[in-house]
């Protein structure tokens, strides 16, 4: 992505919704590339670093920002290093950038407000970006424009709707290396900006061009901070409300989503999006089972060792599942909550046949399978209650009482 621009005039042009952006990037990311010498891909990012650092070197005078430049750009390469072998392993995924190709103007909405706008041509000097790049620049670029405007909620939604629609949970490992990137090519962006302009060196224009660089740089060095980021276990049978809940941390407490519905479906081949399409296998099996709760812990730990909060949603009947999630957190020294979602059984039983009606499925065994779980699930033991709090998904408040609960047990900042 070569950057994008606050532009709130001209709100009659289409706009594109996140979803649909995001729904487009991991489409295009996902399709096959043509056949061809792959670069190196530790080796890509070495020169785009350098590259970015030099050219903010060369604009930059003051000796406060040329030290935090260069705190940043050491921080940059002792990363590249740690994760090295990631990187490499990711080379086969290097591909063009969406943005060079198929968006000149891309303007992004938000329940019809225009939030920002990305053109290739908004590069005020022409830049040597490397032919193929990893996937991840792209996210990482909309994540750091999001942010500098305040869109806090917004990219968290980005990242949620791109790591659930790509399977991509790897990249998670690079991406806070990526967005220090892309942040500092928002540095180079606004500093070429004022030397390109017209109005020379005035007060005013140098003012607002330093502003909008220590902005950016400011937004590069929060994500290099070290963090430590909770695990969030929402438990609960069907109809209990733990998915609708969970789905609101996402934008208010910046965690990534990982339902074992959207997990066990992408294992088996089905798109993840489409929760309602019709199986024409078993997905529901002891062996699918025991393999989706290990997906997930897999993905849990790789979001967790990149410093990203994870809420998991699931029914997680057995507590061989929620120890299995647990250990994640625990392995890691990071805090672990675990959310019991509850709701009376009148509750349950309406919320299942409304939501069998609504899909076109049959209620009684929908019924059944409620039944089922409340049968199966194995109480939370000593250990256990220790992590765990109880939510009543019927009270009016229950969306801002998770919040506060998590912020209160958790810590979260």
């Amino acid at each position: 992505m070569n950057g994008i621009d606050a532009s709130p005039q001209d709100t009659s042009v289409d706009a594109t919704s996140l979803d649909e952006l995001v729904d487009a990037l991991a489409a295009y990311h996902a399709e096959p590339l043509p056949g061809g010498e792959t670069p190196d891909a530790l080796a890509v990012l070495k020169q785009r670093i350098e590259d970015e650092a030099a050219t903010c070197r060369g604009l930059v005078s003051g000796e406060e920002d040329l030290d935090r430049l260069a705190s940043l750009t050491e921080w940059l390469g002792q990363e590249v290093e740690r994760l090295a072998p990631i990187i490499e392993v990711r080379g086969d995924r290097l591909r063009p950038s969406r943005w060079y190709m198929d968006y000149a103007d891309v303007r992004l909405s938000d329940n019809g407000r225009l939030v920002i706008t990305q053109s290739a041509a908004h590069d005020p000097v022409p830049f040597d970006y490397p032919e193929l790049a990893d996937p991840g620049h792209d996210l990482a670029s909309l994540r750091v424009e999001l942010e500098l405007r305040g869109e806090m909620t917004l990219s968290h939604q980005a990242l949620d709707g791109y790591l659930r629609r790509s399977g991509d949970y790897e990249l998670a490992r690079v991406l806070t290396l990526l967005q220090v990137v892309e942040a500092m090519a928002g540095m180079r962006r606004v500093l070429q900006r004022r030397r390109a302009g017209s109005e020379g060196p005035r007060p005013a224009v140098m003012a607002e061009t330093m502003n909008a660089f220590r902005r950016y740089l400011q937004l590069a060095e929060r994500h290099a901070e070290f963090r430590f980021p909770p695990l969030v276990i929402g438990v609960g049978v069907s109809g209990s409300g733990k998915s609708r809940f969970t789905r609101t941390l996402v934008g208010r407490l910046g965690a990534v989503r990982l339902s074992s519905d959207n997990q066990r479906l992408a294992l088996h081949g089905f798109d993840p999006q489409d929760l309602d399409a019709p199986m024409p296998v078993d997905i529901y099996t002891r062996e699918a089972t025991d393999k989706t709760y290990r997906r997930l812990a897999a993905c849990a730990g790789i979001l967790l060792d990149a410093g990203f909060m994870v809420c998991v949603d699931g029914t997680f009947l057995e507590r061989e599942q929620r120890e299995l999630l647990r250990w994640q957190a625990e392995a890691r020294g990071l805090p672990v909550l675990l959310v019991s979602f509850e709701a009376d059984d009148e509750t349950l039983r309406r919320r299942i046949s409304k939501r069998a009606l609504r899909n076109d499925r049959d209620e009684s065994l929908s019924l059944a399978v409620l039944a089922a779980q409340q049968d199966a699930f194995e109480d939370f033991n000593d250990e256990e209650r220790l992590h765990l709090v109880r939510l009543d998904s019927t009270a009016d408040n229950a969306a801002e009482t998770l919040a506060s609960l998590i912020e209160e047990h958790i810590r979260v900042l």
